[in-house]
């Protein structure tokens, strides 16, 4: 069946369809990972989007036991070829039957290097996924302008507080969208790890008596979330060691006073290098978002840069003055890789008083 993308500036791209057959309107974003493809649709940062595949072969070896979280969330997902046999010990499906379980729309067949240089040079736009061959541009071209993915972090936060038992430091980690590996890279290293729905309560956390609290990833606009940065002002507060990431190291910087910018289009791969400031050495990191810390308006009695990205000196991380706070714009946990970084949770539990 033939499938057609259709981008608010007017260009349309047509294909063929994969997983469901019906229409959806969402942001278009790319990512330029070459392994992961699980990872990345169970992303809960995706939430709201669609997912453009940069790498031209997606499927090759299936599904596995890699998801990141318990289903895939993008709106849509955008390949230049899907694997359609795919071969691998652990395999457990094929990307197609997937899509078409959880009910996302797709679309192969097209020139995602082509789409990727219209989003680089034009920016980040929304855009249609249909089947239906008598599209009306002129009917749709406004509803993709209106289009705003909103407040998603109410979407892909759990509903309830969860407990993965250890026997080293107490963390408490406030799902914004967490990957699984954020919590299993905290429990594999001893901690105790309690999982918060988003909306929970600064006082409930802190009755608690964490060793450390730990702010996770997450979708969408970090200004969407005022109740949630309201919060976070009571933890900086607290004096208890916090450990932010991707959305957490937005909102903590909101919740300080600092400015958050849209970005042109964005940081979404596994292979973006990273600068320590206080080392001056490169890591290459995972990353996804859309949004960043403007430094500018930063307060330097409050925090100070950490981290910086090697290709365009936008700001990855933050050192809070006199807290025992700090916030990476990129994953650590890195699910699928690179693990460069992964040494920042050793950091957070010496910050608790752990060992390394």
């Amino acid at each position: 069946m033939k499938a057609f993308l259709i981008l608010e500036d007017g260009n349309v791209f047509t294909g063929t369809s994969i997983g469901s057959t019906r229409e959806v309107i969402s942001e278009i974003v790319f990512n330029t990972s070459m392994t992961g493809y699980l990872e990345v649709l169970t992303d809960p940062s995706y939430a709201g989007q669609a997912v453009v595949m940069t790498y031209p072969l997606i499927g090759n070896y299936g599904i596995t036991p890699d998801m990141e979280s318990s289903r895939p969330w993008p709106d849509g997902y955008i390949v230049r070829e899907l694997s359609r046999m795919p071969s691998n010990f652990r395999c457990q499906g094929t990307i197609q039957d997937f899509l078409v379980e959880h009910d996302i729309p797709g679309i192969s067949g097209i020139d995602t290097r082509a789409l990727t240089k219209i989003l680089r040079e034009k920016g980040t736009m929304n855009g249609m996924i249909t089947t239906n061959e008598n599209y009306d541009l002129e009917e749709i071209i406004p509803r993709l302008k209106e289009y705003n993915t909103g407040n998603v972090v109410d979407k892909v936060t759990c509903q309830e507080k969860r407990v993965l038992k250890g026997a080293g430091k107490k963390v408490a980690l406030l799902d914004l969208g967490a990957k699984n590996n954020i919590a299993k890279s905290l429990n594999d290293r001893g901690c105790e790890v309690t999982i918060y729905p988003a909306h929970t309560s600064a006082e409930e956390i802190l009755a608690t008596n964490p060793d450390g609290i730990m702010l996770s990833n997450g979708p969408g606009d970090p200004k969407e979330c005022k109740e949630i940065i309201e919060e976070i002002k009571k933890l900086y507060a607290s004096d208890v060691p916090i450990f932010a990431i991707c959305l957490g190291h937005q909102l903590m910087a909101l919740a300080t006073g600092a400015d958050t910018h849209k970005m042109k289009y964005g940081h979404r791969g596994g292979n973006h290098p990273v600068k320590d400031l206080s080392t001056n050495r490169v890591y290459i990191s995972s990353q996804n978002h859309g949004y960043v810390v403007d430094t500018d308006k930063l307060d330097p009695a409050v925090a100070r840069p950490a981290f910086i990205n090697v290709n365009d000196g936008t700001n990855e991380g933050l050192e809070y003055v006199g807290k025992n706070i700090f916030t990476v714009q990129f994953h650590p946990e890195a699910c699928p890789g690179p693990q460069d970084s992964a040494y920042l949770f050793d950091r957070f539990i010496n910050m608790m008083g752990g060992e390394q």
